[in-house]
């Protein structure tokens, strides 16, 4: 695909069957990148030796670079501050079962990863969604620097989501944590479908107010609204979402970095078949936006 951007997609939105994955990625979609979280029922972090060897092998195989490290860093509890109602019962997400003290181990791995798989790029969270994180914003900055200034001395790149159930979700709140930890490797992985989820307009709305040199990575998922107000994943191009704007914004600002399928959405009865009826639409967002 020639696009300014890097096109990808999250292999295990597609299947945990990671040749498979790739192998649709690649000569289905016609992709050239993609982005780990999770193979083979284990997230990322988990695998061994022989497991990062075989991962590797494969994506040579199938001639696919890796967009970024898409890990759990950060996704947990803040200590001494009031249990988050999004917090998991099991703590589990995405094959991932990581405590707060395990946080540094949970960094120096990803960073480890990124460069045994070649990229720049380590995403992370800012913990579960506080009903008021206000109390405990200085100190959580202050982890997310100290994990960015350790993340630039392997030269990587940190990249904060912008997650609906940590306390970073809408654009307004991305854009006062991106000023309060404001070093050069510390980065936004913005995701418009989870601005979407805390009430957020995130195009353009949303967009405008982002300090669009400090955009590293962007996830793509759309979202629908439902009758009763609710809103719930949908497939890209079927929901509220002006992904065909967005995609232009982007490239008229210079953006070049990634542009990553994150399906999330399952109303075509299996991972598989979803990921595939959103990789219609979002390439068809992209070609209509100029952009592929």
């Amino acid at each position: 695909m020639n696009s300014p951007f890097r096109v990808s997609v999250i292999t295990d939105e597609i299947t945990q069957e990671f040749e498979r994955a790739l192998q649709i990625a690649s000569r289905e979609f016609g992709l050239n990148w993609v982005e780990l979280r999770g193979m083979w029922n284990k997230n990322i972090l988990d695998l061994d030796a022989k497991e990062i060897a075989e991962a590797r092998r494969l994506l040579e195989r199938y001639r696919l670079r890796v967009t970024d490290i898409a890990s759990p860093l950060f996704k947990v509890d803040w200590p001494g501050a009031p249990k988050s109602k999004f917090s998991p019962k099991q703590r589990d997400q995405f094959g991932a079962d990581f405590t707060f003290d395990q946080q540094k181990e949970v960094l120096d791995r990803g960073l480890e990863l990124a460069r045994v798989f070649g990229t720049d790029r380590l995403r992370c969270f800012d913990f579960w969604r506080l009903d008021d994180p206000a109390p405990y914003r200085a100190e959580m900055n202050a982890k997310l620097k100290d994990a960015a200034q350790k993340a630039a001395d392997k030269k990587v790149i940190l990249l904060l989501e912008n997650e609906h159930e940590c306390n970073t979700a809408t654009s307004e709140e991305a854009v006062r944590v991106l000023a309060a930890v404001n070093v050069p490797n510390f980065m936004l992985n913005w995701d418009p479908g989870n601005s979407v989820m805390q009430g957020d307009m995130p195009y353009p709305q949303g967009y405008d107010r982002l300090p669009k040199h400090r955009i590293g990575h962007v996830h793509c998922k759309d979202v629908a609204r439902n009758p009763d107000g609710k809103y719930e994943w949908a497939a890209m191009g079927r929901g509220v979402i002006d992904w065909i704007g967005q995609f232009r914004a982007l490239k008229l600002d210079g953006y070049h970095y990634a542009v990553s399928l994150e399906t999330h959405w399952r109303g075509a009865g299996t991972p598989e078949e979803s990921s595939r009826q959103s990789w219609a639409g979002m390439k068809g967002q992209l070609q209509k936006a100029g952009a592929a």
